[in-house]
């Protein structure tokens, strides 16, 4: 009887109605997702620097794929709105161009596997992938091994522009010396390329998705980015020369490169982070390192200087044995001995002869090469 009265005096547990809403199921599509394209992607979510580097480099990456997908002849000719205003919108914001840049391939898009592990080859993956597999890996994280390989060069230039204003030859000595062990290691790390890449498929696969669409056959017009231009818009691809270290580097040592190759160079500092440039800009602004070392008669000086030189030399001449292998000899071997094909996607013709960036690939870097040779100093 106690018993009874205790369950009489419970309440009922409320039951919902049983619809299909609950669930997120349609009563028109059952389990099919009704209108799946979302609204268009906005920017004012992100939050500082480092998300909107983050969001350039996933949309730069979907564009090329997106563009590139069908290679050279099956090229798309509009950017979609809701791909190309989110990514118009960032790249205004951050001061870069809506294209994959190498800040997007390379200086943003790494992580560790393991977060307390090492910087090193074995434990870093790319955030984010295009066609390439395994060979597409190295080349990005060899590119990024480089780069990390500079930043104690990187960091002696501030001491060496400190020294130049402080007088102090000492310290300037010292400071040179560093940037050419610098120098020296990312040569050393470069050669792990060999390693890392088959030329086949960088040659045939990966450098068509880093294409730009400047003096270009295949987009000749450029790419229409719907929503934001009724033009099409111009931009060469990711390149080299689109990174930091290198142009940091020249203008440190005086470095006077032809006025073709100088004019290229110049075009592609358009393509790195603001940030980047002034830097570039703030090392042209103080006494020349050349007329300090020249008027100072200082021969520690003067062998330091050309240790700089001659590593900066050494490392443009190796990238010259580089684009030999795996682009050069690449393109006769794909038209002389055809191998199992590694990608539906044809190598590209209009990049036979010429970088990503769009330069006469060979004969621009043997030019600049040989110009830094020139810069070496003697009393």
């Amino acid at each position: 009887m106690h018993i009874t009265m205790e369950m009489n005096n419970e309440h009922p547990k409320e039951q919902l109605p049983f619809t299909l809403r609950r669930f997120h199921i349609s009563e028109d599509y059952g389990f099919l997702l009704p209108d799946p394209l979302m609204p268009l992607l906005s920017s004012q979510y992100l939050q500082g620097h480092k998300e909107l580097y983050l969001a350039h480099v996933v949309l730069s990456y979907i564009t090329m794929g997106y563009v590139w997908q069908e290679g050279e002849k099956g090229t798309i000719k509009v950017l979609p709105r809701n791909l190309a205003i989110p990514f118009g919108e960032i790249s205004r914001v951050l001061g870069l161009p809506p294209i994959l840049v190498h800040a997007d391939f390379v200086l943003v898009n790494w992580k560790k596997k393991n977060p307390y592990g090492p910087l090193e080859f074995e434990n870093l993956e790319p955030i984010i992938c295009l066609p390439g597999g395994a060979s597409l890996r190295g080349f990005i994280l060899v590119t990024f091994l480089v780069e990390k390989a500079a930043a104690p060069g990187i960091k002696a230039v501030a001491q060496v522009v400190n020294s130049i204003l402080q007088l102090d030859n000492r310290l300037l000595e010292k400071a040179l010396q560093e940037v050419a062990s610098s120098l020296r290691d990312m040569t050393r790390v470069l050669k792990k390329m060999h390693d890392c890449v088959d030329p086949a498929i960088f040659y045939g696969v990966i450098r068509l998705f880093l294409s730009g669409w400047r003096d270009n056959p295949a987009l000749p017009e450029g790419l229409i980015y719907e929503g934001v231009c009724d033009k099409p818009l111009v931009y060469s691809g990711g390149s080299a020369a689109q990174s930091t270290t290198l142009h940091t580097f020249d203008e440190l040592l005086g470095i006077q490169h032809c006025r073709e190759s100088t004019a290229f160079l110049h075009q592609m500092r358009e393509y790195m982070p603001p940030h980047h440039r002034a830097f570039i800009k703030e090392i042209q602004s103080v006494p020349p390192l050349r007329s300090h070392i020249l008027s100072s008669r200082n021969e520690g000086l003067c062998s330091a200087y050309n240790m700089c030189v001659s590593a900066l030399s050494d490392l443009r001449t190796y990238h010259i044995a580089m684009v030999a292998k795996y682009i050069i000899a690449a393109a006769r071997n794909a038209k002389t001995k055809p191998s199992e094909p590694t990608s539906s996607i044809s190598p590209p013709s209009f990049l036979e002869e010429r970088g990503t960036g769009g330069s006469e690939v060979l004969s621009f870097l043997k030019s600049v090469r040989d110009t830094t040779k020139e810069a070496m100093l003697t009393f």
